[in-house]
């Protein structure tokens, strides 16, 4: 299984997808992301550590994870929505499938302790996860709101043993746990690794991390296939820094009939700067965080604020290769805002006893409304489950619909 994920011929050497990525980076830290570069690209090649991430894969992870034809959903709106189950996979949610990557990597090249952000909490626990596991030290670095709203994937990763250290400046949320993860791993980068938590950051990590998330396009490909004798008409995926969506994007890059659609957050309102995280949508090319791409930022080149009901989605940047998918035309990127994500929320709970991660019913909002608008054959990647999530969903939502 693991051994065909490794096949995509962009970025470039230098890390570009087009003219975005790139390595943006201090110079003290160019020789270490070229030793990771190196590693990877030789693990990318060795048969014994795809044998081993393959049988983590299936064994401990629980892939491959299914895809299920939501028939109730699909009569209610007389369309085909079919959802590829990562939020079976232990942990809840696809975010696994690159923390395992990135932290064999990390072991292999004998670093002690593995640093990373977190929004919604799924990267932070999946990382712990991993970390336990290859026997490694964590830090998760989380903003201060997103601690308080995803309580209980914070109590989640203590006890998996990491350390959860609050981001306080700022909003507060993703944007503020990146900046305080990398001036933290800027202390000591030759024995801490940074397992980003996404396809961004400066090369090799959209590469590495997209190629980690691959394997649910290419496992989605041979069941729906085998599920329907066909292709599907439509993929839909939620974009935040965007590591689900080209995990399931990937594989079906070159079948022009598959129709591909990205979903960001237009939150509380896409008109007031600070109320939405459409980076594709409003943004235009930018650097932070080590790489160029898509970017909401003022008219200094400084990155604004941003928002969504989502903590998993707020983040003002977007990876590389869904910068140069959108100007090349081959994915096209909408928006859902929040009402829509939380009635989406509830939909799928009470139609098919499916309680969804907030981030995924983005992407479930706007197949929805594919479907009332004719579209048939609709693949939704439903990135996690929403046990993190029912705290902050009755608080806010409750009342609303009858809780």
């Amino acid at each position: 299984m693991a051994k065909n994920i490794f096949n995509c011929p962009l970025p470039d050497e230098n890390g570009y997808f087009g003219e975005y990525g790139g390595s943006f980076i201090p110079p003290d830290l160019e020789k270490i992301m070229q030793e990771i570069a190196d590693a990877y690209d030789e693990i990318s090649q060795d048969e014994s550590f795809l044998e081993e991430l393959s049988d983590l894969y299936e064994h401990y992870v629980g892939r491959p994870s299914p895809i299920f034809h939501a028939k109730n959903l699909s009569k209610k709106y007389g369309s085909n929505i079919y959802l590829k189950r990562e939020d079976l996979n232990h942990t809840g949610a696809h975010k696994i499938n690159h923390t395992l990557g990135e932290a064999l990597l990390a072991k292999k090249m004998g670093k002690t302790k593995l640093i990373a952000e977190t929004g919604a909490g799924q990267h932070g626990v999946a990382l712990a996860t991993a970390a336990a596991l290859v026997g490694l030290e964590c830090d998760i670095y989380m903003g201060e709101v997103d601690m308080a709203k995803e309580r209980p994937n914070v109590v989640r990763m203590q006890i998996l043993g990491a350390k959860v250290i609050p981001a306080t400046h700022g909003r507060k949320t993703l944007k503020e746990a990146v900046d305080s993860a990398f001036e933290a791993y800027l202390k000591d980068p030759v024995n801490q690794f940074y397992a980003i938590g996404s396809v961004v950051g400066p090369h090799p990590f959209p590469k590495m991390v997209r190629d980690f998330q691959s394997i649910v396009g290419a496992e989605a490909k041979e069941q729906f296939q085998k599920l329907t004798g066909r292709l599907p008409e439509h993929l839909v995926a939620c974009v935040g820094g965007g590591s689900n969506a080209i995990g399931v994007f990937t594989a079906f890059i070159n079948y022009k009939e598959v129709n591909m659609h990205g979903v960001e957050p237009s939150g509380k309102s896409l008109e007031t700067p600070g109320e939405h995280a459409a980076t594709l949508t409003l943004g235009k090319p930018g650097v932070m965080h080590g790489f160029k791409s898509y970017m909401l930022q003022d008219e200094k080149g400084e990155p604004l604020e941003v928002y969504s009901v989502a903590s998993g989605l707020d983040y003002p940047s977007v990876g590389p290769q869904h910068s140069y998918l959108k100007d090349i035309g081959r994915v096209k990127y909408h928006t859902i805002s929040d009402k829509e994500a939380i009635d989406a929320f509830f939909e799928l709970s009470r139609e098919e006893g499916i309680i969804p991660a907030i981030e995924s019913c983005h992407a479930l909002a706007h197949a929805l409304k594919m479907a009332k608008e004719g579209a048939d054959n609709i693949l939704v990647n439903l990135s996690g489950r929403g046990d993190k999530d029912i705290d902050f969903v009755v608080e806010n939502y409750g009342k609303e619909y009858g809780i």
